[in-house]
């Protein structure tokens, strides 16, 4: 069992945040939910909270209502392999939310996330200060994270 869980609040959506996240990451699923009676909120049926996985994470959702929203103060970090792991997971997760600086985005529940290729970590902690310098300098210029420009940057 994992010792952490991430709890993320909604106002009303959490069931369609949940079946997002599922249909944009391969090896995700819900895990449960638990619906009202009679009396509670929503009414009689209605999604009270949830449990989902993304790629062997877990994640509580609950239709909490409007007292909380989400800040970038906490994101999700998504590393990636590939480019085309960034390009889908930039594109899907922005869809109807924000796309932003340094590969970060907000989706359309206003969560955020930061899309990263794996191999920037390595290379901002190249002991060669020239060369990480200048793959930082490359990041802050971008939205989406390019791998292609980022190599470049490193080798000069």
């Amino acid at each position: 069992m994992q010792k952490i869980t991430p709890f993320l609040w909604f106002n009303d959506n959490a069931e369609e945040a949940m079946l997002f996240y599922i249909s944009v990451f391969k090896n995700a699923s819900i895990k449960s939910v638990t619906r009202g009676g009679e009396i509670g909120p929503g009414g009689k049926g209605a999604v009270i909270s949830g449990t989902f996985e993304i790629e062997g994470q877990r994640f509580m959702a609950l239709n909490g209502g409007p007292h909380f929203a989400f800040t970038p103060a906490i994101s999700l970090f998504v590393s990636c392999e590939t480019q085309q792991e960034v390009d889908e997971l930039w594109e899907k997760l922005s869809a109807g939310g924000s796309k932003e600086r340094c590969g970060w985005l907000k989706d359309k529940f206003g969560l955020s996330w930061q899309i990263i290729p794996t191999m920037l970590g390595e290379m901002l902690q190249d002991k060669d200060a020239e060369k990480s310098g200048r793959v930082m300098q490359a990041m802050l210029q971008m939205d989406k994270i390019d791998i292609a420009l980022l190599k470049q940057a490193y080798e000069g």
